[in-house]
């Protein structure tokens, strides 16, 4: 299993929105940079991910799931851009910033650290299980 971070804008698509979508999940669609692109293509079911909203808030605030591989979007017409669905599995107990993120010296070469702007980053296995234990999930 591989781990994931997914970006949003609580403006374009919410927690709340991703949690309402249930078992089914829904398409991580207009995502338009391909190292994103190349990232979900590597995405198998099952593969969890960081749900982490982007604007306000700044922090991670709940697990997701790899619930379809990568697919060709909905949203465009255009052959070149993929996407994977998702679908939520549980609210982060207490939400970790990015904040906390850089103040946590293990988490110095995290892709959220060095890479800030890519909508659809790798976790590593270490990393995952810091932000879970920062965040009070046990999943």
């Amino acid at each position: 299993m591989k781990y994931w971070l997914f970006k949003s804008e609580a403006s374009t698509w919410s927690w709340e929105q991703q949690v309402a979508k249930g078992d089914a999940g829904e398409e991580w669609d207009g995502v338009r940079n391909y190292q994103a692109r190349n990232f979900m293509r590597q995405m198998k079911l099952g593969d969890l991910g960081f749900f982490y909203l982007s604007q306000k808030e700044k922090a991670v605030v709940g697990i997701v799931e790899v619930c379809a591989e990568a697919h060709p979007d909905s949203t465009t017409d255009d052959d070149r851009w993929d996407c994977v669905d998702i679908k939520a599995v549980a609210p982060m107990p207490t939400h970790v910033t990015l904040a906390m993120c850089k103040g946590d010296d293990r988490l110095a070469e995290m892709a959220l650290i060095k890479s800030a702007r890519l909508s659809v980053q790798p976790v590593t296995a270490d990393e995952w299980q810091i932000i879970c234990d920062m965040g009070g999930y046990s999943g």
